[in-house]
């Protein structure tokens, strides 16, 4: 039976995985493009568990088997089938490459099915990449965009290029699923931070196959949402060349409101037509006060009144009233914070421009292969 090993190639080229390990265990994490299929239910993984630790590993082996049996093993395996069937270039693991990835394939092939499976296993997998992405990161040289909240930053990174990404650029906010702010909850959860970190571990591999002369990421704080950046990209951003975004304060106001009001209303919409405004609603309250203490009582205070009397008008088909509060926020709170963490930073920007001419000088950096 194949073993796999070159992980490399199998994550850079987007490989497709059968995860093997029970729902629990998937739960906390995997790769991008793996698919759980496992071989024991949570329930049935605990029983076995637990008989292992009484009896050993033959008793435990034996009753992983009967519990596994029957139409029970016979869905399993047609499930695995068709997986395979779908994606012939694909492979399966489990935890550490051991006992349920080498049943899973010798049930398949007794099936009929040549499958393989990786070597190691998820641990081995999560292990060489936190590696890796450790290695690119100090071998990259990064370039951060910087600028104030509301600034467009992600929006030229992720369609500076014609409408499609700047060359170089990885979307650290789109991994973490969230905008990046106490107001960047999204619609749907935020990966588990295991899964978030395999995930750039991949796009990063291929950043480096790719040849970019730079690393181009959206200048974020440790945490995005409650994904934490890798440790060595944490120290990096810190020496890091950067380039200043410029934006107008009107500008700010309004594409925030575009962002955080007008499509965040219509994505919780799409998921619930009937309850999306008052899921908006909750929202911006809720993010609001998670900020309170660091407002202050009576700016906090003022802020969720102004809120408050925006989301009435907006009910009421008047949205723009949000436009108010979201100045006062850009000016009063996010802009004294913006500019204390530029004044700690170790070196000046290499550039600074509008929003097109950071563009054009992105593009320029991003576009060069470090092979040229």
């Amino acid at each position: 039976m194949t073993n796999l090993d070159d992980l490399e190639s199998l994550l850079r080229d987007d490989t497709p995985f059968i995860d093997t390990r029970s729902p629990v265990e998937f739960a906390k994490g995997s790769l991008p493009t793996a698919i759980n299929l496992p071989l024991m239910t949570d329930d049935e993984r605990e029983a076995v568990g637990t008989c292992y630790k009484e009896h050993g590993q033959d008793a435990a082996v034996r009753l992983g088997h009967d519990l596994v049996s029957g139409d029970r093993k016979a869905q399993r395996v047609m499930a695995w089938q068709m997986f395979a069937s779908q994606h012939p270039d694909g492979a399966l693991f489990c935890f550490r490459g051991g006992t349920r990835s080498e049943i899973a394939q010798r049930w398949l092939r007794d099936a009929g099915t040549e499958y393989p499976r990786i070597k190691g296993g998820y641990k081995e997998i999560r292990r060489w990449l936190i590696e890796s992405t450790d290695q690119l990161i100090e071998q990259a040289p990064l370039l951060l965009l910087g600028g104030p909240t509301g600034a467009a930053k992600t929006r030229i990174l992720n369609e500076g290029d014609g409408g499609e990404p700047i060359p170089g650029s990885v979307d650290l906010e789109g991994l973490a699923n969230h905008r990046g702010s106490a107001f960047g909850r999204r619609v749907t959860e935020q990966p588990t931070q295991i899964s978030f970190e395999l995930a750039l571990g991949v796009l990063l591999l291929k950043h480096q196959h790719a040849g970019y002369q730079r690393l181009i990421l959206e200048d974020e704080g440790r945490l995005i949402g409650r994904c934490a950046l890798p440790l060595s990209l944490q120290a990096a951003r810190q020496d890091a060349d950067w380039v200043q975004l410029d934006a107008s304060v009107d500008a700010r106001v309004e594409h925030s409101y575009e962002n955080y009001i007008l499509q965040n209303l219509e994505d919780l919409k799409s998921e619930n037509a009937t309850r999306g405004f008052d899921h908006f609603a909750t929202g911006l309250l809720d993010s609001l006060e998670r900020i309170q203490k660091r407002l202050g009582g009576q700016r906090y205070a003022e802020l969720k009144a102004n809120m408050r009397s925006a989301l009435v008008a907006h009910e009421r088909g008047k949205p723009e009233g949000h436009k108010a509060w979201i100045r006062e926020l850009l000016i009063g709170y996010y802009d004294p914070m913006y500019e204390h963490q530029m004044n700690n930073r170790a070196r000046p920007p290499v550039f600074r421009g509008t929003e097109s001419e950071v563009t054009e000088y992105l593009l320029e950096a991003g576009t060069t292969s470090s092979t040229d």
